[in-house]
């Protein structure tokens, strides 16, 4: 299980470097390079189910460690699944934005008075403030999507860790004293974390409602 786990977590750290090359490859590479990402991690999580069924057949005494390793990495790689789809999403709308630009510049207009250049000058900016405007909420949206999806992943991760603390508990034969204060600190993070969604819901629904 070790030399799975040393490997897997080298290949997050390598998805993670790569991630970072993405905002300055060119059109040409940029999709090589996000077909190669989504590559790796669809093979870590392959691993990750590999490492999983390790993680169970440890012995007792190791049993719950291996686990909360195992939780660590996919936690860690569902980040970067999730940055990735964002920075596809934001691109596909950048790359729909410019080719309503050029179609809008390659029409042909009739020049039959000096108002024309005119109402052509207008239209192109009115349609760049509409594109910075669609930009500005398309990031919001997106950077509200990732906090979301953040918040619900940690959500998940949190409930497990919450369950092998407990039962981590149970064989060590910790107080009852020390268990409730284990589970009155999972509760309060799950209030805190409804909280944010909440605050985000909020905060997005806001955004469309008076910028849309």
């Amino acid at each position: 299980m070790e030399t799975l786990y040393h490997q897997t977590n080298k290949q997050i750290q390598e998805v993670q470097s790569q991630m970072g090359h993405l905002e300055g490859a060119d059109r040409e590479s940029v999709h090589l390079l996000e077909n190669e990402l989504q590559a790796r991690i669809d093979q870590i999580f392959n691993h990750l189910e590999r490492l999983e069924i390790l993680a169970s057949k440890e012995p007792p005494n190791r049993r719950q460690n291996a686990k909360l390793r195992v939780d660590q990495l996919k936690y860690d790689v569902q980040h970067l699944r999730t940055a990735l789809q964002n920075f596809q999403h934001r691109r596909y709308t950048r790359e729909a934005q410019e080719r309503e630009r050029e179609e809008l510049l390659s029409r042909t207009f009739t020049t039959n008075d000096a108002d024309t250049s005119i109402h052509i000058d207008e239209s192109i900016q009115m349609n760049s403030g509409l594109r910075n405007a669609h930009r500005g909420m398309d990031d919001l949206l997106g950077s509200g999507s990732s906090i979301l999806n953040g918040l619900r992943d940690q959500r998940e991760t949190l409930k497990g860790t919450h369950k092998k603390m407990l039962d981590v508990a149970n064989m060590l034969g910790l107080s009852n004293t020390v268990m409730r204060f284990i589970e009155r600190r999972a509760t309060q993070d799950k209030f805190i974390m409804i909280g944010g969604m909440l605050l985000t819901c909020v905060f997005m629904f806001l955004v469309i409602r008076y910028l849309g």
